[in-house]
Order: C-alpha cells, then structure tokens, then sequence
C-alpha cells in the first residue's frame, strides 16, 4: 500500500508501523537452540487456524455468486450515485454484501465495476497462498556446503540458500552462523554463494514508485530486512553529520558497503538515487535532516545485502568468507548444513494482513504459483497465475493482479468478483480469522465502543484509491461478505512520480471514502442481522 510519510524532516525514529512489524516478527520467530529443527511456537495461534488447514479444499464449500445475479439485482432504495455525493467523494465507487453462509447477495452498487483493489489484494493472495502450500509451510534457508566437509573445512563454496523467506532477519542470520560454527565448520576455502532457488529478481515492486519508499523494495530468492537498509543520521561538530548504513538487527548490527549515502547541499530533491560500480548510491538534501533521525530506504540487490551481511557476522564467529557470485544452481552432492523454517504461514499472513507488508505479499504469491507449477520470471507473469487460479476457483473471469501485493494501480478486480471470491474460499482457508479487526468508527474518527457487531477484513489504500473487503458478523449470528471500492483515476492519474508520497488532496479525499465505508458497514448492520 502506499504511504504517506511526512519525510526525513520529520522521521526521527523508524515508521512506527515498521517497528511493530519487526517486533510482531521477533516475537513470530523465537527459536530453540538448534536452528535446523522446526520452531516452536506457542500462543500466536489460540484461536487461529487448524491442522485441517494444511490441505486445499478439493469442492467448493458455498454457492457461488453467478455474474448474471448482480446484473439482475433490484435497483437500491437508496441510489448509489446520491450516496456518493453525499459522501463528497469524487471518482467511481462500486460495492457488494452478501451472506456469507449462502452467497445471497443482499446489497450492491455498480458490483461488476473492475477498480484496483490496492492492498485488499492481500486478501486474495492469502487465500492462495493457503490453498497451495497450507498453513503450516514453512519457508526454508539453508546454508549448503559446495564441495566437501573434511575437518571443519569445506573444500568448496558455502552457499546461502534461499526460497523467498519474507520474514527473513539479520538476527536469523547470526543464529545461521552461529549454528555453522557449532557445527564445526571453521574454514571456507571456496566463496560465499547466494542461491535464490530460481526465484525471479525484481527490481521493485511497482516501477511507478519513487526510489526512496520503503514499501516498494526488491524481491527475491533471499530477501534480508523487507529488502531494506537501515540509514541513521547524527548532526556532529561544525554542522556536519555522522551517517551509518547497516543492515540493523536486535543483536548485530553490521554496516554495508553495498549501499552508500552522501550529505548534499541542496533543498530538494530530498532523495537520489543511483547504481554505480555495485554500490547503491543514495544522497540526500541537507535541509530536510535536522537535527537526526532514521529510515529505511529500500534495497534493489537483495543478493548483494544478504551475501555482505552475512560475511560480516561469520568472521565474528571466526569464519573468513570471501564473496563471489551468486550460484546459477546447486552442485551435485552438495550436503545441507544447517537449515532455517520461518514461522509457518498462516502467522506470517496474520503479519502480513495486520501490517499490509508488501514483500510478504509478493513471496508468497510467488512460492504458490510456484506449487502451482507455474515458473513466474516476473510479479506480472505470477500475478496472471493467481487470476487464472481465481478465475477457475471463484468464476473472476475479469480480475487481473500485476502482482500479489496490490501496490500496483492495473491490478483489476470488481466487488462482486471480491466477494464471490471471499464467499467461495474462505470458508476452506479459514481467512476470516486471519484479518485485522476494524473498529466501527463515528464521522469525527472516534471509536464506537460496544458496537454490536464485529468487523475482520483488509483495507487497501493508494493515492485516490480507499477499499475494504471482509466479513462482519451482525447480531443474530449471521455472518456478512463484503467488498466496497472506491477511486477517483483520473486524480491518480495526474500525479506525476514525484508526488505519490503525499499529493495534494489525498488525506482528505481517503478520510471521506474510508467514512463512507464504515457508514455502509453500519447501514448492512442495522438491515441484516439474524
């Protein structure tokens, strides 16, 4: 999703939603000693998904929601367009709510109307996720020896394996290397390899995004810190400033060379970027420092960063490790040294559903179109694998994902399709447990305690675009489907790549689509209970 940041100016800390994103991973994945068994994990799950989880569903578990229903549905008493207006909300809009149980439509505005469906995108791509690797896949990282083990030796290369872990740490890594060097393992006489297990390399997620946003970063075989570097800056003696690049963890905290950062006497822009000599050179603009402050800027060669974080924490367990390239495949023979599960994936969904994490998103997408047989080279080439999986699971014939994540805008799919979909497959993925709770909010912002009924769904927020999908459960347990999107294009097409940050406009045009969303929640609310 994007964001809207205030800018260096004003971020003396990291985004606060990118701590507790780190906190909620630190607390995922606290490990045994031994890193090669699988973690153990207690307490995230107390009311989450079952063991039954693990297999797809083999049927279809409700009616589904035929396309002919919504061209058929009566007009609304209340007219869609008046609705609108009277939210003061420009653009095009569409919504459905159906009955969860049986796929009654019970409600709709302009349901087969395609809009972006921004981060409620997530919402699908949990959906396939689940259905192809289940709740209880873990991503593997494996550290394999190239050649053989004699004495403590390799005679060969070490290579740093992965398979597109999201959550992957530079703590983990410490564990990784601290685990090697409890295995005896003191000398490499070959290089250090990354091996991405044929992953595709992308560059960012949505090209049409400015350099410096964190959410858009690379994504990969390996992908170390949410493919991003931690930039810290501190104002010194004579106005100069001290600057670090690390690849930040809790315990290690390594500086990288891969990516570089220069002061420059300038009002704006307030961030460049290039690639030169294989170094990721950022500057940025003097006057928008202050006094210190932090960030973290997205990294474009996720390789490069895991491959010199690592290095960096072996030789603090003894280890020297010269880097080379990274491994086109694995050699014959090679012999697994120490191995890595993430936490299993139904907590990272939760993670990713509660904190909207992009690169969660995308690896995910892509390890399901991968077991679905798929070889993906690209987020387009396996975002048109999960709307042909939705299109023969749900009957999306007209949704279209660029990518897994929603951050990019040609990603198309209508409320109608979104709740068919939600109605049709949820109930064997057991999605609804895995959504954030939103609470029911008044026009002025404030929080209705006791409301009566409970809302769980995704919100998806781009510049001019505002959707939310999910269920809400009203009295009379009677359990709701429902999707409303809302966007004003030609407002988002407007904005030049300069402006996406914060454009003109945007805050007030999302507060009133997000006000009109709670107020249709609350209208279904009052019409439908059981």
């Amino acid at each position: 999703m994007e964001q809207r940041g205030k800018g260096p100016l004003s971020e003396r800390i990291c985004g606060l939603w990118l701590t507790a994103a780190f906190a909620f991973l630190r607390h995922m994945t606290r490990r045994a000693p031994d890193i090669s068994r699988r973690l153990l994990l207690s307490g995230l799950l107390a009311t989450g998904a079952s063991a039954a989880l693990a297999a797809p569903p083999k049927v279809s578990l409700r009616p589904v929601v035929r396309p002919r229903d919504l061209a058929s549905l009566p007009p609304r008493k209340t007219d869609g367009a008046a609705l609108l207006k009277a939210a003061g909300l420009s653009g095009k809009a569409g919504f459905m709510v159906a009955d969860a149980a049986t796929g009654a439509v019970l409600d709709a505005y302009n349901p087969v109307l395609s809009l972006p469906p921004a981060s409620t995108a997530k919402a699908i791509t949990a959906l396939y996720g689940l259905e192809h690797l289940g709740s209880s896949y873990r991503f593997p990282t494996r550290l394999i020896a190239g050649g053989p083990v004699e004495g403590g030796r390799i005679k060969g290369d070490l290579i740093l394996a992965g398979a597109g872990d999201p959550t992957l740490d530079t703590d983990t890594l410490g564990e990784l290397a601290a685990n090697l060097k409890a295995a005896g393992i003191f000398e490499v006489t070959g290089k250090l390899r990354i091996y991405d297990s044929g992953w595709p390399n992308v560059r960012t997620i949505d090209p049409g995004q400015p350099d410096h946003l964190g959410y858009s970063p690379a994504v990969g075989g390996v992908n170390l810190n949410f493919n991003r570097v931690h930039f810290e800056w501190k104002r010194a003696n004579a106005g100069q400033y001290q600057v670090t690049m690390q690849a930040r963890g809790e315990k290690f905290r390594p500086a990288v060379d891969m990516a570089s950062m220069q002061i420059a006497d300038r009002a704006a822009p307030i961030y460049t970027y290039a690639q030169r000599g294989g170094v990721e050179q950022w500057s940025v603009a003097q006057d928008a420092l202050g006094k210190g402050g932090a960030r973290w800027l997205p990294v474009r060669k996720p390789q490069a960063y895991a491959a010199e974080t690592f290095a960096a924490i072996a030789r603090s367990y003894g280890i020297a490790l010269k880097i080379g390239a990274p491994a086109g495949r694995l050699p014959k023979g090679a012999q697994t040294l120490v191995s890595y599960g993430s936490a299993p994936l139904g907590d990272i969904l939760r993670g990713m559903l509660k904190y909207s994490t992009n690169l969660t998103a995308e690896c995910v997408g892509i390890a399901a179109t991968q077991r679905r047989g798929g070889k993906p080279g690209s987020l387009k080439a396996s975002g048109r694998g999960m709307a042909d999986w939705l299109q023969d699971r749900a009957g999306a014939h007209k949704a279209r994902f660029v990518d897994h994540s929603g951050l990019g805008d040609a990603s198309r799919i209508s409320a109608g399709e979104m709740v068919r979909s939600l109605v049709q497959l949820s109930p064997g993925a057991a999605l609804q447990p895995l959504l954030k709770e939103i609470p029911m909010r008044d026009k002025n912002g404030k929080v209705q305690e006791n409301y009566p009924a409970q809302i769980r769904a995704k919100t998806g927020t781009l510049n001019f675009v505002s959707t939310l999908a999910g269920f809400v459960e009203v009295p009379g347990n009677r359990n709701l489907a429902f999707a409303i999107f809302c966007a004003d294009m030609d407002k988002r097409r407007a904005l030049s790549r300069s402006e996406r940050e914060r454009p003109e406009g945007n805050r007030t045009w999302v507060r009133k689509a997000r006000n009109l969303h709670l107020a249709l929640i609350d209208q279904w609310t009052r019409q439908h209970q059981g």
